[in-house]
């Protein structure tokens, strides 16, 4: 025992020699328990580092070391001329909360109010998958991690940091990073047929945030806007969370139905479209809808916004053209992303503007977000420049057409009378059609219990659709995964 040589606490301090901690430390350690667990109260003087020292029987300097540690860490605090004390706030205090007492009074719920369009944007959805990480069979919308030229990537990533520049570190054009917008228009007029200069080029953080910006600069709340009907729902979404008044426009084996839609509303101020692969349905849009669209924009003064999602990957004939490149009025917004020829998570999408619509993007560019990311645009720009990118959009081709055959004749076997899948020469999805009746949602509930993601075609559909079908995206599996895919779909479908 250990008695404060004025009375001022108590301390039983029990110092073992034989323990493999050293003294010094064992001291420290009661000290601080004992400061903590207020034996040692705030304002308490300890005692002189001599008086200590010989009534534990340790030598000074194991007194010395053990305070010394304690004042480092501020649980103690020396006074010139009057001693070592336990200071009135203690380290722990600076850093914790203090914790309050729960009472038994009822509190009243506050209601937090949103805006409007707050309301709108939490009650939106944009996705109908159901799955997360690593992908199953068969989740559409996910390109081929397994197949991406990491080490490339990697090199290029390395080169960047090794010394990175004042451009890359700093804030950079809302617009996006210079190099990048000149290689995206050199790609797009040869890949697409885009006609465009580099000042037309706006990068952004992936296609949904391209969709938010064109509805924040071109539509007011009650707006009319057309859409497909089914229909991409982050498009759907995007525009219902502006506020505008969303009419569906049915879509056939030649794509949108613009007479349709001039029906259904004349004077809508925008439509969304995928006219070069439909989405979910995978149809085509002719060059007669193509120039029935933009004459009736032109007299409508509506704008198109052309979603261009997977373009890239087309296994039969050349590369179509865009609707952007027919356009002469300046009326169509071209959107394009990265995240399917390269991966989601990149988040870097990009717009094509009309002219005179570069200056309002990039400053709505710079309100929302400032601009993306620049080193991974400066990424993604070497990796164009330096011939990268075609050479993978190649592979990716010959693969995804390889992983489709595969699906298909898979299918043909396990399939027959259960699911029809027909071949696609353009995406990387197909559509399986269920007989007629079925309920696609039922259907893609009892699949998914079975390990096998395949969202039901009515989830995009506004308007129920005459015959149910699955997505079957085929992309992201590798042969054996999409048999035992298949497999896994015909047994489900056998046991409903």
């Amino acid at each position: 025992m250990v008695r404060h040589p004025r009375g001022a606490a108590l301390l039983t301090l029990s110092l073992d020699s034989s323990s493999p901690s050293a003294l010094f430390r064992q001291l420290y350690d009661g000290l601080r328990t004992a400061i903590l667990a207020g034996t040692l109260p705030p304002g308490t003087r300890l005692p002189a580092s001599r008086g200590l020292a010989r009534e534990l029987g340790v030598s000074r300097n194991t007194v010395l070391n053990a305070y010394e540690q304690l004042l480092a860490e501020g649980y103690l605090e020396g006074r010139a001329g009057s001693g070592t004390f336990v200071p009135q706030s203690l380290p722990e205090d600076l850093l914790q909360v203090r914790k309050v007492e729960k009472t038994h009074r009822a509190v009243r719920p506050v209601r937090r109010s949103l805006s409007q369009r707050g309301e709108l944007l939490a009650g939106t959805s944009v996705s109908v998958s159901r799955g997360r990480g690593q992908p199953r069979p068969f989740r559409p919308g996910v390109p081929a991690f397994d197949a991406f030229p990491f080490r490339i990537w990697n090199r290029l990533v390395a080169r960047r940091w090794k010394r990175p520049t004042a451009e890359l570190l700093g804030y950079g054009d809302p617009a996006g990073y210079g190099p990048l917008r000149e290689a995206l228009a050199a790609h797009l007029a040869t890949a697409r047929a885009v006609r465009c200069d580099p000042e037309q080029v706006i990068l952004v953080n992936g296609s949904q945030q391209a969709l938010d910006l064109t509805t924040r600069l071109l539509l007011d709340p009650g707006d009319v806007t057309w859409v497909e009907d089914p229909c991409y729902p982050g498009a759907r979404g995007a525009l219902q969370a502006a506020g505008a008044r969303v009419v569906s426009v049915p879509v056939d084996g030649e794509g949108l139905d613009v007479a349709a839609g001039i029906a259904r509303s004349p004077q809508a101020r925008l439509v969304y479209v995928t006219p070069s692969h439909q989405y979910p349905l995978g149809v085509t849009m002719s060059l007669s809808r193509r120039l029935a669209l933009l004459d009736w924009a032109r007299r409508a003064g509506a704008w198109i916004v052309e979603d261009d999602y997977d373009s890239e990957f087309r296994y039969a004939g050349r590369p179509l053209a865009a609707l952007q490149g027919l356009d002469r009025d300046g009326r169509v917004i071209y959107v394009g992303t990265f995240s399917k020829v390269l991966f989601p998570s990149l988040r870097l999408g990009y717009l094509v503007v009309p002219p005179d619509l570069a200056g309002p993007f990039a400053a709505a560019c710079a309100v929302t977000d400032r601009h993306a990311p620049t080193p991974i645009q400066a990424v993604v720009a070497d990796f164009i420049a330096e011939g990268h990118f075609v050479r993978h959009v190649r592979r990716m081709r010959t693969l995804y057409a390889e992983r489709q055959a595969v699906l298909l004749r898979a299918a043909r076997r396990e399939l027959d009378g259960l699911l029809e899948v027909n071949a696609n020469e353009t995406g990387l999805h197909l559509i399986g059609w269920l007989a007629d009746g079925e309920d696609d949602r039922a259907v893609s509930d009892a699949v998914l219990a079975a390990g096998v993601e395949a969202p039901a075609l009515s989830a995009y559909h506004a308007v129920p659709p005459p015959r149910g079908g699955l997505l079957l995206g085929y992309a992201a599996c590798e042969p054996r995964l999409i048999r035992d895919g298949v497999r896994r779909l015909a047994g489900a479908l056998r046991g409903r």
